[in-house]
């Protein structure tokens, strides 16, 4: 029997209040995306993007980025396996598939902003602790990536990421904030140059980032 993640109704719900971190790390955090009320999967955040959670007890604003993300049958036991069907035919005929399913990303912690007074600063190290467990993810505003993308040490943070693809993470997440800045053609080339510092002495991982950085 499935036990369901206590949460608000959609309704209630910030309408970025996309997950729940369900384990947490030094550098990095596993968020469950929360389950919708219609019949269709949990919003999954792309590759790439940027997502937010509040440490409650220091009240800094951690910032991540999704690395990896997992859907999967709840029951560790039994694997999902083909029914053939439409998304529209699963909804009609086997309603239940939508509840035996858990979607899960795992997101870098890239940075955070502590509790400030006056006008607050993004500091692009690990903050003293990552979120604790329960605690809300949030998708991140153009105007929140913009604002913490205006440094980029976070670049560094993503080629050294475990057990990823970080030539297509670090590209990833170029193309989701050029986008979200409007084409700013010169943080892009200063995004280059930042990634040309940073693999000046591995020129075939450099070839292949800027390869995958394509609108």
């Amino acid at each position: 029997m499935r036990l369901p993640l206590p949460q608000f109704t959609v309704s209630d719900r910030h309408p970025d209040h996309i997950a729940e971190v369900i384990e947490t790390a030094t550098t990095e955090f596993l968020a469950q995306c929360l389950e919708p009320d219609t019949l269709s999967f949990p919003t999954m955040p792309p590759f790439g993007s940027l997502v937010r959670a509040r440490d409650e007890e220091s009240g800094n604003q951690i910032y991540a980025i999704v690395y990896h993300a997992t859907t999967c049958p709840i029951d560790t036991i039994h694997r999902a396996r083909a029914l053939g069907l439409s998304l529209q035919d699963l909804r009609e005929e086997q309603p239940q598939i939508f509840a035996m399913l858990k979607t899960e990303f795992r997101a870098s912690i890239v940075g955070y902003q502590p509790p400030a007074d006056g006008t607050p600063v993004i500091y692009q190290h690990l903050p003293p602790r990552p979120p604790q467990v329960h605690q809300a993810v949030y998708r991140c505003q153009p105007e929140e990536v913009v604002k913490f993308s205006e440094k980029l040490d976070f670049l560094r943070t993503l080629l050294q990421v475990k057990g990823a693809p970080v030539e297509a993470l670090a590209a990833a997440a170029i193309r989701e904030v050029y986008q979200l800045r409007k084409a700013d053609r010169a943080w892009l080339v200063q995004a280059g140059r930042t990634l040309s510092t940073l693999l000046k002495d591995d020129y075939d991982r450099l070839r292949i980032v800027l390869s995958q950085v394509h609108f």
